[in-house]
């Protein structure tokens, strides 16, 4: 099974509290897009953004550029089925990461799902090389720390340290990075590293 049959079954057969990732609110992914300057006019791309409730907040803050990218088809169409006519305000792209060609920039990159499932050098390089080509003003990455997890949804995952996402984000300055504990709708922990970077 490829890596887009399996997202698409994921989604096509689990509910969000079935899965560990599901958060009722993003609450540090939206801290640090809102403190972004001018965040709500700024182009924002949520990557591997499924059907997370992020989008949802964004659009109650009154962003007004919101791009929502996903492997699965499957997990936009949940978003936009809860959205009901604001998903209309949305950008939705249905890409592998590591597929995207962005058509425009992005002030405001953010990901809390795709990066730790890049394993292979040459995936994590041409994600770099994305945000590097596309990326104006800030990158958020939340990523499965050195204390977290080494699967996830039955896929091997790369965990990172803070030196680690530095180095892998070199072309950008790091502003921010915290760990964090997630709790999974079925009461374990996941430990998690944000960090924000801004371009150099």
């Amino acid at each position: 099974m490829n890596r887009k049959q399996h997202w698409e079954t994921v989604y096509e057969t689990k509910t969000p509290n079935q899965v560990s990732w599901t958060q009722a609110v993003p609450k540090t992914s939206l801290e640090l897009i809102r403190a972004c300057e001018g965040y709500k006019t700024k182009s924002i791309i949520d990557i591997g953004g499924g059907d997370s409730n992020l989008v949802d907040f964004l659009l109650g803050d009154g962003c007004e550029n919101v791009t929502v990218l996903d492997i699965s088809a499957k997990a936009l169409n949940r978003a936009k089925t809860r959205l009901g006519s604001e998903a209309n305000k949305v950008k939705w792209i249905v890409s592998d990461i590591n597929e995207f060609i962005p058509t425009e920039s992005y002030a405001i990159w953010h990901d809390r799902a795709a990066f730790h499932f890049l394993t292979e050098p040459t995936q994590i390089n041409r994600y770099v090389e994305t945000v590097n080509q596309s990326v104006t003003e800030n990158v958020i990455v939340g990523t499965f720390s050195q204390d977290g997890p080494k699967k996830c949804s039955g896929l091997d995952i790369t965990q990172y340290s803070e030196i680690k996402m530095c180095e892998t984000f070199s072309d950008f300055e790091k502003a921010f990075c915290k760990t964090e504990i997630h709790t999974t709708p079925f009461e374990t922990t996941q430990h998690f590293i944000f960090c924000k970077f801004k371009k150099s």
